[in-house]
């Protein structure tokens, strides 16, 4: 298998026609693939440009029969309208991962390395599980698609992340998402090798680096004209993730030279169902936050907490109330010690009350928002105040007021620069 890099100028992104050349450059070394098995991310995350780049590899792979894995994680099963808008192939090539119940514990990653990666804060063996469908060996070659891009609990999304998460098993997911939280976010974000990272590196040589995988990874920007691919990688190396890293701290790593005091963050109700998702919102520009600042999240098509009904029952259970009384909670309630990727999500979405939070969820009472820790307004009361089809991302001064924009949280990291060192 080939190992392929190609990037675009600082102001330019790369073409449909150089983009399928790299794809077809690494599909030809992989000769005799007669039944293949993509993972690409759902909706959530079309901005990664995983739509066309399926698309071609189906072009270039006409004699295969071809599976299609969305590695979904924890987030809902794609429905037929986002897969026909995202990838617009037959539905019937589309397999559901199940993170609860369709995986194979393959291995563990001893606590004695956990422990020394986390600088003592976790000490546990983190079993090792992946969809079976990835243990297959009527599968000749395994392509996984992704985004590199800041991410809260691994630092920098993709690559492994993609198996162990995307395609994993309710272990992994919980003691990852926990390791992430208790070395904290802030130390994390938009770098390379993390604890959770390291994590994801030993089980892949330990555990699956004699499967045919191939990683293909892009780095975008969005703008108001759509979707643009900077780089784009194709291969098995851990280095090309370490490149496409570099590519994305050049383009999705916002920093600013003061804290912001006022911030509107806007989820596009297409993608963004619940705060699960949503909290992006949070977790991407907390590092610009200043002191007492307000962050307002508009976010008409959130209607729910969690991805799956045991997730939603805890977060309503539970809410955003702050790392500390999380942790004390986790301790005390068997619930979250068996759901730790909820309590790490809990932990990401407080400020620990050094700024406000308020949101406006198009399918949440007033009620539901308050009991979860968050401030609320009424979604029709913020699309009023907030044009967000006539702000510019960036700075803003409507009606005297002055405040930040940022349309797509996901798409990047928001931060001081004295805060990111």
């Amino acid at each position: 298998m080939d190992n392929l890099f190609l990037q675009a100028g600082r102001a330019n992104a790369l073409t449909d026609a150089q983009i399928e050349e790299v794809l077809a450059k690494a599909v030809a070394s992989c000769p005799g693939a007669k039944k293949v098995l993509l993972l690409p991310p759902d909706i959530t995350r079309s901005g990664s440009y995983a739509g066309p780049i399926a698309r071609m590899l189906c072009r270039l792979l006409p004699d295969a029969k071809i599976d299609i894995m969305p590695a979904l994680g924890t987030h809902a099963p794609m429905t037929d309208y986002e897969i026909e808008k995202m990838y617009g192939l037959p539905k019937e090539w589309f397999l559901v991962h199940r993170w609860r119940d369709d995986v194979v514990k393959i291995g563990e990653v001893p606590a004695e390395y956990i422990s020394e990666i986390s600088e003592g804060l976790m000490n546990v063996s983190i079993p090792v599980e992946v969809n079976r469908a990835i243990l297959d060996p009527s599968y000749n070659l395994i392509i996984s698609i992704g985004q590199v891009v800041p991410h809260e609990v691994a630092g920098m999304a993709n690559y492994n992340k993609n198996i162990f998460v995307g395609c994993g098993g309710s272990s992994m997911i919980n003691y990852s998402h926990y390791l992430g939280a208790l070395f904290g976010m802030e130390r994390v974000m938009g770098r390379d090798h993390s604890p959770v990272h390291k994590t994801f590196d030993y089980a892949t040589r330990c555990f699956i680096s004699h499967l045919p995988i191939m990683y293909v990874l892009t780095v975008t920007g969005v703008d108001e004209h759509g979707v643009h691919v900077k780089s784009i990688s194709a291969g098995s190396q851990r280095d090309l993730f370490s490149r496409q890293i570099e590519v994305s701290q050049q383009h999705n790593l916002n920093f600013l030279d003061t804290p912001l005091h006022n911030v509107v963050a806007y989820l596009d109700p297409e993608k963004f169902h619940t705060t699960w998702l949503g909290n992006k919102a949070i977790y991407r520009t907390r590092m610009a936050m200043a002191d007492g600042g307000q962050l307002t999240v508009i976010a008409p098509g959130v209607q729910g907490f969690g991805e799956d009904p045991t997730n939603d029952t805890l977060i309503r259970k539970y809410g955003y109330f702050g790392r500390d009384k999380v942790l004390s909670l986790t301790e005390a309630n068997a619930d979250l010690r068996e759901n730790l990727s909820v309590a790490a999500h809990l932990i990401h979405g407080s400020s620990d009350g050094r700024f406000n939070i308020t949101y406006a969820a198009g399918g949440l009472t007033q009620e539901e928002v308050t009991n979860a820790g968050f401030q609320y307004m009424p979604i029709d009361q913020a699309l009023a105040k907030y044009d967000v089809n006539n702000l510019k991302d960036g700075a803003n001064m409507v009606n005297g007021e002055e405040f930040f924009f940022i349309k797509n949280p996901a798409a990047g990291l928001w931060a001081c620069r004295d805060r990111f060192c």
